[in-house]
């Protein structure tokens, strides 16, 4: 399995998340991938370990495959918001937006999809891996003048060197990172889609929390590539 840097890039993109406590692991039909979950942003993370204890995750589906964008998995918004208009008496479910400075739309970064509210608080049961493309200083300078944005030393560099879409930064909350197995979410993105962006074989996936040991382990692997 590969993970997601080289050890220069790595030490690079990753110093500011090092030291996570939570690991997932998404087994998936293309195979696992390895996620760190953000410390830095309690509330998506509790969310999403308290989902997968519940198993409303299990086996759910990447429904929203849109090459060089995003890989989006678990409910459509249509679903969701057909559900709440059935039962209007109960209040929204939505995880209140962190949207912390640092934590940004690199590839491999974990995102909670939303719909378009003004609090931009995020749906419980639909996440995204960010795919996107390697951007050139002209096209991140004409995104800072248009979102009145200004990117940081490390986002830029890692916008330009492994990717992002860093159109969406400041709007949706980013809780993670894939830290192995970028090959297949590469593969996942790849898939081929209809014209409503699923799959047209269905690529399914299971979150499980890593063990403190298994963690541990993740954890030594990362250190050695930062030092």
């Amino acid at each position: 399995m590969k993970f997601l840097f080289t050890t220069a890039a790595l030490a690079l993109f990753t110093l500011m998340s090092y030291g996570q406590s939570k690991f997932v692991r998404l087994m998936t039909t293309k195979g696992d991938i390895t996620l760190m979950l953000y410390d830095q942003t309690p509330k998506h993370r509790d969310a999403f370990l308290k989902t997968i204890k519940q198993g409303l995750y299990d086996h759910a589906a990447f429904n929203r495959v849109i090459k060089g964008f995003v890989s989006q998995g678990g409910e459509l918004d249509e679903t969701i918001l057909d559900r709440e208009k059935q039962q209007p008496e109960k209040p929204l479910a939505r995880i209140p937006a962190e949207i912390v400075p640092g934590l940004f739309h690199k590839k491999g970064a974990l995102g909670a999809g939303r719909n378009d509210n003004p609090e931009h608080s995020s749906y419980f049961t639909q996440i995204y891996l960010v795919a996107g493309k390697p951007q050139t200083d002209e096209e991140l300078n004409a995104m800072e003048n248009k979102k009145g944005h200004r990117f940081s030393a490390l986002e830029r560099a890692a916008y330009k060197k492994i990717g992002g879409i860093p159109r969406l930064d400041l709007d949706y909350t980013i809780f993670g990172e894939i830290v192995e197995g970028m090959d297949v979410a590469d593969a996942i993105n790849s898939a081929q889609t209809d014209q409503h962006d699923l799959p047209l074989t269905p690529i399914t996936f299971t979150p499980q929390l890593l063990s403190k040991k298994e963690a541990a382990v993740i954890r030594k692997v990362l250190d050695s590539r930062v030092n």
